[in-house]
This record gives structure tokens, sequence and C-alpha cells, in this order.
């Protein structure tokens, strides 16, 4: 098989990779591993600070987790060191770019590396949109749901991570909405109680 079509279908593999934090929680059609790298990906296009370079910002989004259409999503969870799991990815990634012709091929590891060591403002930009993602997919999940503050251990997970001026004011406009719909449930929830007191209130003799 021709190199470059092997290595488009190893690609392929990751929309049949669903992400695992999602699995572990019940999240019915979990989104994928593609799916969460796309949406980065356009998060890094809509960057509006010039001093860092937007388009390795969305080269380094779309190939962060290129390893996992071979070693899966290596989640917390799981209980794999974080050695093991770079062991486990670094290998994917030299038999991934080794389908490539030399020029792509040290292109893509270095992107991969360049992540994986926070080498650079955009890695480090790029890291903030990985974990900004997740946590706007988490509140869509629990609006999906109808379950506001479900998961909200994601949320806690990242905090004091966030320092980038773009990625704070979209974390403050997703936090705003959010504990908007979590107390529009706590207000709905009192009132259904009030209801249903009202109806089983025995009525005076």
């Amino acid at each position: 098989m021709d190199t470059m079509l092997q290595f488009m279908k190893l690609v392929g593999q990751l929309k049949r990779v669903p992400r695992t934090g999602w699995v572990y929680r019940n999240v019915e059609r979990p989104e994928s591993v593609s799916d969460h790298m796309y949406r980065m990906a356009v998060m890094a296009l809509t960057v509006q600070d010039t001093s860092v370079n937007r388009e390795r910002c969305m080269k380094l989004a779309l190939v962060h987790d290129l390893a996992e259409c071979i070693v899966g999503d290596i989640a917390p969870a799981d209980n794999v060191s974080k050695a093991e799991k770079h062991r486990r990815e670094k290998e994917a990634m030299v038999r991934i770019t080794g389908l490539l012709s030399e020029d792509l091929r040290k292109e893509f590891y270095q992107l991969w590396e360049e992540y994986e060591t926070q080498s650079s403002s955009e890695a480090r930009l790029v890291k903030e949109l990985d974990q900004l993602e997740m946590i706007l997919q988490a509140h869509e999940y629990e609006e999906l749901e109808g379950k506001p503050g479900r998961l909200q251990e994601f949320f806690t997970s990242t905090e004091g991570r966030f320092r980038h001026p773009d990625v704070l004011a979209l974390v403050k406009s997703l936090n705003e909405e959010r504990a908007r719909n979590i107390a529009g449930a706590g207000e709905s929830s009192s009132e259904k109680k009030t209801e249903l007191n009202c109806h089983t209130k025995p009525n005076p003799s």
C-alpha cells in the first residue's frame, strides 16, 4: 500500500477513537479525538494575539494528539504514568511519521515534540486551548443532558491553568453562561419542590 495512503488511513482512525474521559462519565455518543482537535484548530485560527504564530498554533492543534490513532486516548484514570504515556506516544509518532517523506516526517515529529515539551509560546497557548476545548465540551454535554454541573470535575481540573488573554475571555464567558444554567436549574428544582409540597399538604379538617 502507498505509504501516504497508510498515513491517511491512520489519521482516519482518530474519527473512531472516543475521548476516554467522556466514556468513563457515561456520556452518550462521546466525541472523537478528531472532533476535539478540529475545534482546537478553529480556536487557534481565531487567536487575536499577533505575538504568536497563528498558523503554527493550528498545526500544533492538528498534530498534538495524532499518536492516539495507535495508542488510544490515555486518560488520568487509566493510571498510566506520564513517562509511560510519553514513551508509547513517541513510539507511535515514529511509526506514523515514518510513512511520510523526510521533510514532512521532520515537521510532524517536531510539532508533536514541541507540544509535548511545551517549548514555545505557541505550544503553551495550544495547551490552554486543549483545556478550554475540554471544558467547553463538558458544558455542552451538561446542556444536552439537562444536568447543569454534572461534569464539574473537568472544570475543577483546569482551575488556575489559564493565562492567555484570548483564552481567559472565552473561559469567563463560558463560566458565566454555565453559572446561569446551574442557577436556573436550582430555581426550577425549588419551584417543583414547592409545587409538590402544595399538592401533598393535607387539607385542614
